[in-house]
């Protein structure tokens, strides 16, 4: 007897994207059912994508923000009003392929105990190209795409489990979020997903990969792949996370390897004169206090042992393979 699936609230935080709007929702639709729902959020675009969806859309339900809160904050408003027990992250450049939703839900359903389900996300116009197959953790404290530029036939056929889900593409338990939280708001675009990853594993939340659940993605079609502002959120962001997220003896262990790499990208930020890449991380290091106030939170109400956190802990490569892999991106996105 097949298990029938909860309803699904899918959440879809835009900020001008009304050119990719059409296309997501109309695959949104062809997979979801009559007692499900999508939310929009609007991060006050000024392309007007939130009137065009109350006009031509009227199945979704607009949420309205009065400024842009970001992926994370957008997320939230978004998450604050949703109806289902099941929710489904997908970014607005994000065209689901047919049986994606069915494939998460799949995955979920076979690991009960699992808090997230991954999707892979494939780069627009390379759709057997990975550009996200979920979220993995480094020593040096990179976390980042699973296997991106691998092809699609690489992955396994099989659920997997895996560290977490990337935001552009994810199916979330309701309990899950009730027992640690949201995203941070704080964090506004990126790592966000990787923060709320640490949470859940902080707190025996498991995450698996559905290997046939894809989405064709514009990658970084917002603010731009290797712009100063993305540089600056994530150099900040990186420094938010670890300070929030690793437990001691983690931290501990993976420091001289972090900070290794902290002083490389310090280098790197100098000789090519992008200092948006050293201002991030300043940013984060003037909000230690109140960092520090929010680890002892987050880390008071940790379940899951060190030894199960540390077996997600990956070998960081080496700075060459960091910067191929960054440029093989460069190049697949380029076209999309």
């Amino acid at each position: 007897m097949t298990k029938q699936r909860p309803h699904i609230s899918a959440v879809i935080p835009t900020w001008q994207g009304l050119r990719y709007l059409p296309a997501c929702l109309s695959a949104l639709r062809a997979q979801l059912g009559p007692d499900d729902e999508i939310i929009l959020v609007d991060n006050a675009s000024r392309d007007q994508a939130g009137a065009w969806a109350q006009r031509y859309a009227p199945d979704v339900r607009v949420v309205a923000l009065p400024t842009n809160l970001g992926f994370a904050g957008g997320t939230n408003a978004g998450l604050a009003v949703a109806r289902g027990e099941l929710l489904l992250l997908i970014n607005d450049d994000a065209l689901a392929e047919p049986g994606c939703i069915a494939a998460l839900w799949h995955a979920l359903s076979e690991h009960p105990h699992a808090g997230a389900a991954a999707g892979v996300l494939t780069f627009s116009r390379h759709p057997k190209r990975i550009a996200s197959a979920g979220i993995t953790v480094r020593r040096d404290g990179v976390a980042t795409d699973r296997h991106p530029g691998l092809p699609i036939n690489a992955l396994p056929a099989a659920t997997q489990p895996i560290f977490g889900a990337s935001g552009g593409l994810a199916l979330l338990r309701r309990a899950m979020l009730d027992d640690i939280g949201p995203f941070e708001a704080s964090f506004f675009n990126y790592l966000e997903d990787v923060d709320l990853a640490w949470r859940a594993q902080l707190r025996n939340w498991t995450c698996v990969l559905a290997p046939h659940a894809r989405a064709r993605h514009v990658y970084s079609a917002t603010s731009g792949q290797g712009s100063p502002f993305k540089q600056r959120l994530l150099g900040r962001n990186r420094i938010r996370v670890l300070i929030r997220c690793l437990p001691t003896a983690l931290l501990r262990e993976c420091l001289p390897a972090i900070l290794r790499y902290d002083l490389l990208a310090a280098a790197y930020a100098l000789a090519r004169r992008q200092p948006a890449i050293i201002a991030g991380r300043v940013e984060a290091l003037r909000e230690l206090p109140a960092l520090r106030q929010q680890r002892q939170a987050i880390q008071a109400r940790r379940t899951a042992s060190i030894n199960d956190l540390a077996t997600w802990i990956t070998p960081a490569p080496s700075p060459l393979s960091d910067l191929r892999i960054a440029r093989q991106i460069q190049r697949l996105s380029a076209a999309t």
